[in-house]
C-alpha cells in the first residue's frame, strides 16, 4: 500500500509540476513569410482572393490531390468560404471563410480544423508594391495553443513556415505561368474605317520605344481628359519609320476623337485624320513582349498571300485592354494593322 501511495504521490507531483510548467509558457504564436513576387498587386491580391485558384498553389493540398474541397455559394471576397477533408493527417480536414478583404491592401481569414485535432486560427495577407515593380506578399497565422499543447506554440514557426514558404513558392510560379500566356492570330483582309486623333510624335533607340510610348501616350491622354474630349475608341500608336539598321523608330501615339478638334497651339498635341484603308490585321492575346512575333506573323502572311504592303503609309498598333484595364498581361488585347493595296 505504501508503494501504492507514494506511486500515487509521485504521478500527483508530475502532473502538478507539468501544470506548473505549461502555466509559465506562452500559448500565443504568430508564423509569418513573405515573399516579393514580379507581378502587380492588384494580379497577386485577386489570386490569393479567390478561394477557387488555392488548389493550383497551396501547400497542403498538393500534398493530397484527392481531397474533396467544397466552396460557399461566395468564394471571392468579404464572406467566402470553403472547406477541404483529406484522409492525409498533414492535410486533415477544417474550413475557412474570409472576415475581411481590403481591395489590394488585406486579407483576413479564420481557419477551423476538425482533424486530426480540433483548432482555430487566425489567417492574414497584405500585399504591398515592392520597388522593383512587383508585389511584396506577406502570409501569416497567429493564434493561441490549448492549455495542454502550450509547448507546440514554440514549435509552431518550425512546423508552419517551411509550408507557407512552399506555398509562396508555388502561388509566384503559377503567377508567372498565367502572366506569360498568348496567343497570335492572323484575322486577314480587312478595312481600318479610320477617323480623327489627337496626336504627339517622336522618335527613340528601339529598345526605348516602351518607355518613350509610355511617356507620349500618358502626355495626349491627359490633354484629352483636361479638356473633356470625347474619346471615340482604343488608343493607338502609328509607326512612320522602323529602322532596324540606324536602331531608329519614329511614331506617333494616338487618342481617337470623334471630331476635328483645334488645339493649344503650345501643347504639342495635334489634330489628325486617317482615311479609311484596307489592311491586314492581327491580333495579340498577351504581353507586348510577343509583339516582336505578332508583328513578324503578320508580315508573313503578307508573303504567303502575295500581298503588297502600302510604302510610306504608317502601320497602326491599337491597345483595346491594356495595364490600365487589366492586371494580368496576359487579358490584354492588341491589334496591329498593317496597310495593303
Amino acid at each position: 500500500m505504501k508503494i501504492l501511495k507514494y506511486l500515487l504521490l509521485l504521478i500527483l507531483i508530475v502532473v502538478i509540476g507539468g501544470a506548473i510548467y505549461l502555466a509559465t509558457l506562452d500559448g500565443n504564436f504568430d508564423v509569418q513569410r513573405s515573399k516579393v513576387i514580379k507581378a502587380p498587386v492588384e494580379m497577386v491580391y485577386q489570386k490569393v482572393n479567390d478561394y477557387k485558384t488555392w488548389e493550383s498553389w497551396s501547400p497542403w493540398l498538393y500534398k493530397d490531390p484527392d481531397t474533396k474541397l467544397t466552396f460557399g455559394d461566395i468564394t471571392t471576397g468579404t464572406g467566402a468560404s470553403y472547406s477541404w477533408d483529406s484522409e492525409n493527417k498533414d492535410v486533415g480536414a477544417g474550413s475557412m471563410e474570409t472576415v475581411e478583404s481590403i481591395e489590394n491592401q488585406s486579407i483576413t481569414q479564420k481557419i477551423f480544423f476538425t482533424k486530426p485535432w480540433e483548432s482555430e486560427s487566425d489567417i492574414y495577407w497584405s500585399f504591398k508594391a515592392a520597388q522593383d515593380g512587383g508585389t511584396e506578399v506577406t502570409w501569416g497565422m497567429k493564434g493561441e495553443m490549448p492549455f495542454m499543447a502550450r509547448y507546440m506554440a514554440s514549435k509552431m514557426d518550425e512546423y508552419v513556415g517551411p509550408d507557407y514558404e512552399k506555398g509562396l513558392a508555388k502561388l509566384d510560379s503559377v503567377i508567372q505561368t498565367d502572366m506569360k500566356k498568348y496567343s497570335v492570330v492572323v484575322n486577314g483582309e480587312t478595312m481600318h474605317s479610320g477617323g480623327y486623333y489627337l496626336y504627339n510624335s517622336g522618335s527613340c533607340k528601339i529598345e526605348e520605344v516602351e518607355k518613350t510610348m509610355g511617356e507620349m501616350m500618358s502626355a495626349v491622354t491627359e490633354y484629352v481628359m483636361k479638356n473633356n474630349i470625347n474619346i471615340a475608341g482604343p488608343v493607338f500608336s502609328l509607326y512612320h519609320k522602323w529602322d532596324q539598321e540606324n536602331n531608329a523608330v519614329i511614331f506617333s501615339c494616338a487618342v481617337p476623337v470623334s471630331d476635328r478638334v483645334i488645339t493649344d497651339k503650345d501643347s504639342g498635341i495635334q489634330t489628325g485624320m486617317l482615311k479609311p484603308f484596307k489592311s491586314v490585321k492581327t491580333t495579340l492575346n498577351g504581353d507586348y513582349d510577343n509583339l516582336k512575333e505578332a508583328w513578324e506573323t503578320t508580315m508573313k502572311y503578307i508573303a504567303d498571300n502575295n500581298l503588297q504592303e502600302v510604302q510610306g503609309m504608317a502601320s497602326l498598333e491599337a491597345y483595346l485592354v491594356d495595364q490600365m484595364k487589366a492586371p494580368n498581361p496576359a487579358d490584354w488585347v492588341t491589334e496591329i494593322y498593317i496597310p495593303i493595296k
